[in-house]
């Protein structure tokens, strides 16, 4: 996701990046002090140079494992455990956002991190010899699944420290990973198995996460020194600030109805007669037209985050609504391709406003609340869905969540600039 976070926070609100790290005390919220033993200096952010590059792609080459565990239950498989799945995986990859944000924060990153990358790995690798449902959800669902909640906040965070006026070209970036998962473990799936058979497929995906989970854990660094502010785990008090609650309620919203199309495609696809083997393509097709989300970066550098969010947003929901009426194949094409690029706006930019709505040094637990709050909508999104789906014969509900809270994205941008329009 090049966003300034004066863009982001208003013309009231001055930039981080020109502030001291003293200045992180929120003086609204009166219980929030900052301990003065970490206090400097930090400078404004690069905004380039060959380290903070490097910090995009370690954190592109982390972005992989955000598409492995889906392909193995559903794909590799071919069983309809994608729901079940998809709630363990919200659950125990979103959770743990919450405590691993706070760490990041007070300076615990690389040997959580690491840690994290040994275990996805080896369950990774377990997952070769599991012949039962509860050795997968063991192994992909609570290890995967903890392992990922572990890794993906502090990842998320650590970019807007090296960038703050091309933040929202770095951001996209750093997303690609999740495009090229995406489509290379299907693709991969699709031909290896019936060459090498199941279990050396995933061994060969565990392969795959060593070397980029690998380069992440040597790559990712941080650039400002851990500062300590109080106000617990998950500090209430930020939700004095009006625009960052409507946020949240906004993201609950929104992927209460996002991963549907994702979920269901295939099913679809092979509903209205497209071949078991090609309907696997379609999520390549979909995660593929994604991969120009990088464009959205850039837009948002230039008319800000949520603008650039509401209306590719809005964009999916219809999208969501309207494929269940595709009759062919190119119909379906056609709709997988649209909602897959403007999918990935929202994907890249979420954590743009998030970093702009504080201080940078709170950064890290104000993602991880939002997080938290989000794996709601996320677990309980495609098993409702698909209930909805079976007794209605359509998605509307799922699409008209994501309308909605398209909608709250719009009322908290105008809680936060104090008014309709202005770059945000």
């Amino acid at each position: 996701m090049s966003l300034s976070v004066e863009a982001l926070q208003g013309s009231h609100v001055s930039s981080y990046d020109t502030q001291k790290t003293g200045a992180a005390v929120d003086p609204k919220i009166p219980d929030e002090q900052i301990s003065q033993k970490h206090v400097t200096h930090p400078g404004e952010a690069p905004d380039g140079g060959i380290r903070a590059w490097l910090v995009v792609f370690a954190r592109s080459h982390q972005a992989w494992f955000s598409t492995f565990l889906g392909y193995l239950s559903s794909v590799l498989r071919g069983k309809s455990t994608t729901p079940h799945f998809s709630f363990n995986y919200y659950a125990l990859a979103c959770l743990p956002s919450l405590a691993t944000g706070r760490m990041f924060d007070l300076g615990y990153f690389k040997i959580p991190f690491f840690a994290a990358t040994c275990v996805l790995v080896a369950c990774t690798f377990l997952t070769a010899e599991c012949t039962q449902f509860w050795q997968f959800f063991l192994t992909q669902g609570v290890g995967v699944g903890v392992s990922c909640g572990i890794m993906w906040n502090p990842a998320v965070v650590i970019v807007p420290q090296w960038f703050s006026k091309r933040r929202g070209l770095a951001l996209s970036l750093t997303t690609i990973g999740t495009v090229l998962g995406s489509i290379v473990f299907p693709v991969a799936a699709q031909n290896l198995i019936p060459l090498i058979g199941f279990k050396w497929t995933v061994r060969v995906f565990g392969f795959i996460l060593m070397a980029t989970l690998g380069t992440a854990n040597v790559l990712l660094k941080r650039r400002l020194p851990p500062v300590n502010i109080r106000g617990g785990l998950f500090n209430f008090n930020a939700f004095r600030n009006k625009a960052f609650t409507i946020y949240c309620i906004s993201g609950v919203m929104i992927v209460l109805g996002l991963d549907t199309e994702l979920t269901y495609l295939p099913v679809s696809a092979v509903a209205i007669g497209v071949s078991k083997d090609f309907s696997f393509y379609t999520l390549a097709i979909a995660n593929a037209a994604s991969a120009l989300r990088v464009s959205f970066g850039l837009m948002s550098d230039k008319i800000g985050a949520i603008n650039t969010m509401v209306v590719m947003t809005a964009v999916t929901g219809i999208a969501t609504i309207v494929w269940p009426f595709a009759k062919n194949e190119s119909q379906l094409i056609a709709i997988a391709a649209i909602y897959g690029f403007s999918l990935g706006a929202y994907v890249s930019l979420y954590s743009a406003p998030l970093v702009a709505m504080g201080q940078m040094e709170d950064a890290g637990r104000r993602v991880g609340m939002f997080m938290s709050l989000i794996a709601l909508g996320g677990a309980a999104g495609p098993p409702i869905s698909g209930a909805i789906s079976t007794a209605t014969g359509g998605f509307v509900a799922a699409g008209g969540s994501i309308i909605f809270g398209v909608a709250l994205l719009l009322v908290a941008r105008y809680l936060h600039l104090g008014r309709l329009w202005g770059k945000f």
